[in-house]
């Protein structure tokens, strides 16, 4: 490790010496060839991350939204319309602003396209659905070639999945959380009292 470190504060230390002088200095092989590649792979490797920080993303939303779904809409019928004209659309509102909707540079980040929230009601669970629908990721390079030949006989398909969600934008990440009815506090009576 020490040679390492001596090796290159030795280079940086000519460079300097070189650039202080007023002399022009030649390119290292390294910085030519490698920077580029290793900046490609950096851009992929952001690329992939931004999926998982997606889908982290989505889990964690898809709490919120269940959660709350499950203790502030009634059971009662009356307020059906209550719940789904103003508590639905201030869950979705806050789950797009956690998941990123409203800033734009993590919009492009993690190419987001749209958000759909659907609750379903059952005799004893809330099926709530949030979807989200992505944009092309933008990565020319690895798009180049067709499905088909990019997923080949080894790979099945999830290659399929992933290569539609690199290059032709529009998948649809879905997270169901199931959610009982009857979860909300309801005030104690002692027995006996009315």
């Amino acid at each position: 490790m020490t040679k390492a470190l001596k090796t290159i504060s030795g280079r940086i230390g000519r460079a300097a010496s070189c650039l202080m002088a007023g002399r022009p200095g030649q390119a290292m092989t390294e910085v030519v060839l490698l920077f580029p590649i290793f900046l490609i792979i950096v851009f992929i490797t952001a690329k992939i991350f931004a999926l998982l920080v997606l889908v982290q993303k989505m889990e964690i939303a898809s709490y919120y939204a269940a959660r709350r779904w499950q203790l502030e809409s009634h059971l009662n019928a009356d307020w059906v319309s209550w719940d789904e004209n103003t508590l639905k659309p201030d869950i979705i509102k806050a789950v797009r602003g956690y998941i990123g909707f409203d800033t734009p540079a993590v919009s492009k980040f993690l190419n987001l396209k749209d958000l759909k929230m659907d609750v379903v009601r059952t005799q004893v669970w809330n099926v709530v659905t949030l979807t989200v629908i992505t944009n092309p990721s933008g990565v020319k390079l690895l798009c180049k070639y067709p499905k088909q030949a990019v997923c080949g006989s080894p790979y099945g398909a999830a290659c399929m999945n992933g290569h539609d969600y690199l290059c032709a934008g529009g998948k649809q990440l879905e997270v169901i959380k199931y959610v009982p009815n009857r979860d909300r506090p309801i005030k104690f009576v002692l027995p006996g009292l009315k």
